[in-house]
This record gives C-alpha cells, structure tokens and sequence, in this order.
C-alpha cells in the first residue's frame, strides 16, 4: 500500500486533486449566490484558483524564502500551498439590479464547473487505472 501512495503522490494527480477541492468550492458559492439573487445588496462570492495554480507552475518567476513568519511570501508560491479561496467580489456594477448577482452568468459558471470537475474525475480514474496497471506489470 505504501508503494501505491508513494507512487500516486509523484503523479499529476494531487494537482488535479486540489483542482476538484476548488470545483467543489466554486460549487458551494455559485449555489449560494443563486440563493441570494434576490437579497438587496448581496455581493457575489467567486474562489481564486486557476491564477494561483498559474503563478506556482510559472518557471520563471524567481523563488524566494522568508526567515521570519511574520515577513511576506516572495517569488513563486509553493505548489503545496496553492488552495481554492473564496472571496466577495467588490464588482461595482449591479447586473441582477438590486445585487451584482447575474443569473445567467452564475448558470454559465456553474455548467462549466460541472464540466471541469466531471474532467478531473475522468483524469484521476484514468490515471490511477494506468498506475495500478503499471504496478500489476499489465502493459
């Protein structure tokens, strides 16, 4: 069992891990802004991921590390670190008119939300697939 987990730990697959937590995430906020929709003033709740995903996989940010825990990150973010975080949008507009809550925008995420997170799944099936095969010696 050890093996397996050493094994899975070095593939893609946390990564697309941490991608479902932040499907799961941005599912939680696009069903609590469509119950909002029509709650005066309400402001929509989005999650940060894929930028934060970005800035960590990019090679050519420089990589720093601080030697006190009150200082700030420097460089790359740490690809362990990176986690969905949900946040209020401060979107100034009103599409919803008494709220920046769109229902067709929130519906428009939410089916590409489904998408991405049905691919993750798919992915990390696939992928375990291939691994057990390759541990078993199966071509």
């Amino acid at each position: 069992m050890f093996l397996k987990e050493a094994l899975f730990a070095r593939t893609s697959i946390p990564l697309v891990a941490k991608s479902l937590d932040a499907c799961t995430l941005r599912g939680r906020a696009i069903a609590n802004n469509l119950a909002n929709i029509t709650t005066p003033g309400y402001q929509r709740i989005d999650v940060a991921f894929e930028d934060r995903l970005k800035a960590a996989l990019d090679e050519k940010q420089i990589t720093g590390s601080k030697d006190q825990t009150g200082h700030q990150n420097l460089g790359r973010p740490n690809l362990d670190n990176v986690q969905a975080v949900a946040y209020r949008s401060q979107d100034p507009t009103l599409p919803g008119e008494i709220n920046n809550v769109d229902v067709d925008m929130e519906a428009a995420k939410l089916a590409e939300n489904q998408l991405l997170y049905m691919f993750g799944i798919k992915f990390i099936q696939e992928r375990k697939g291939d691994i057990s095969s390759a541990i078993a010696g199966h071509a």
